[in-house]
């Protein structure tokens, strides 16, 4: 199977162009290919696959195996690929996912003929019903929730991008343990479709550090839906403005939450790191 390596802003991926290639079971390679030891290594697997709704499909599985609604990061690799690969010319494209069709806009590399630098995702409007998201919780929305994790009473606020996200506000996230913090956060009993985790720190109103914990992952150097959403919980909690430069480990994404039409727009690199094949057993 051939296969191309992936990443924005250091959330990797293995892309299989699957208007050529078939997968048959898309969760056991996920979790053999990502295996950073005895695989390939990745965050996940994508699935570039045809589409009756749109250009083209995305299917995403995660690192454990486990299938994903959204990427922001993902779907930006997707977008590159197919325009590089010249599979199409097309600088704005629709994408299907698990969570809807997802409009991007391709931003060539003035350097570069023919490369795509910047993509831009219209990642929809987030969705803050907390039986939607979903989360355990008393009242309609999840806002600076109180959650006991560990042992300790945190404050966290609960976003859906398609996938579940709960957001942290820190005062520093540098020191965070999240190896341990992470998974207890993930496999809490208030998230029934398990959660990916961010820790946020306001920097100033229109810049925040965090840092991510992915469902069926672990800590990962970028989120785009987990970028996404901590700028969403940022304006609900009076923090930030909703444009925001989030900095994350792998690098930095910027998201505008607009107001008139309550869409979320993500905007960030995409890179090809190599290309191999992979003999599936």
């Amino acid at each position: 199977m051939k296969f191309s390596k992936m990443h924005g802003i250091g959330n990797d991926y293995i892309c299989v162009n699957c208007l050529e290639e078939t997968v048959y079971e898309p969760e056991r390679l996920a979790k053999k290919i990502s295996d950073r030891h005895f695989g390939v290594g990745a965050d996940g697997l994508i699935l570039i696959c045809p589409s009756m709704k749109a250009d083209f499909a995305m299917e995403m599985y995660n690192a454990d195996g486990s299938p994903g609604e959204m990427c922001g990061n993902g779907i930006r690799c997707l977008g590159k690929y197919v325009y590089e690969r010249r599979i199409t010319a097309k600088k704005e494209l629709d994408i299907e996912t698990k969570a809807g069709i997802r409009h991007l806009r391709l931003f060539a590399n003035p350097k570069e003929k023919g490369r795509i630098s910047m993509v831009e995702v219209d990642m929809g409007s987030p969705v803050l019903e907390a039986d939607q998201v979903p989360v355990i919780c008393e009242h309609t929305l999840a806002i600076d929730e109180p959650i006991t994790v560990n042992g300790v009473e945190y404050r966290m606020t609960g976003v859906s991008m398609g996938n579940p996200h709960a957001v942290v506000f820190a005062n520093h996230v540098r020191g965070l343990e999240l190896e341990w913090l992470g998974p207890a956060f993930e496999y809490h009993g208030r998230f029934p479709r398990r959660v990916n985790v961010e820790f946020a720190e306001v920097i100033d109103p229109a810049t925040l550090k965090v840092r991510v914990w992915e469902r069926g992952s672990g800590e990962t150097l970028a989120c785009g839906t987990g970028a996404c959403a901590a700028v969403v919980a940022g304006v609900l909690n009076h923090l930030t403005e909703r444009e925001v430069t989030v900095k994350l480990s792998g690098g930095e994404l910027f998201v505008n939450w607009q107001k008139d039409t309550d869409k979320i727009l993500l905007t960030g690199p995409a890179a090809h790191v190599f290309d191999g094949e992979y003999m599936i057993s």
